[in-house]
């Protein structure tokens, strides 16, 4: 399985977010651009991270936000969000967080299937950094397509 399609509306270039919920809203709200999801599934990925503390920082740097499948989640989706400034979501190891990933996913069966892909993605320890300094959504698109 692929990732899901990554149009320009899912991908952010250097957001301005004051803080980690900010960071996270801002790929919630491209999921929403998308048609991945309503606008509250912001509010669902927020949650979660306030429920179970900054597990969605997953390495150095990086971050991936979701929350379960639901009526917020229309269909499968993935957006990216570099930020200006780093924020900190409290991880021990991996803050500060410059890159944001927004995760939708339809069915519980395909979630594991997309984080697959994900870490294959990430398996390069710069990649994280290289989507950091992309200017435009096709280097991101480009960074993740390896």
């Amino acid at each position: 399985m692929a990732l899901p399609p990554l149009d320009d509306a899912a991908i952010v270039i250097r957001g301005e977010a004051a803080d980690w919920r900010a960071a996270v809203r801002l790929a919630g709200a491209a999921l929403a651009r998308t048609g991945a999801a309503t606008p509250a599934y912001a509010d669902q990925m927020v949650r979660m991270i306030d429920e179970h503390g900054p597990y969605a920082v997953i390495s150095p740097g990086l971050a991936l936000a979701h929350a379960r499948p639901g009526p917020d989640v229309l269909t499968d989706g993935l957006s990216v969000v570099t930020l200006a400034e780093p924020v900190a979501f409290g991880h021990p190891q991996n803050d500060p967080v410059r890159v944001v990933l927004g995760l939708a996913v339809a069915t519980p069966a395909q979630h594991l299937s997309y984080i697959a892909d994900l870490a294959n993605a990430f398996n390069d320890s710069d990649t994280t950094e290289r989507l950091a300094a992309a200017d435009d959504a096709d280097a991101v698109r480009a960074i993740l397509a390896g």
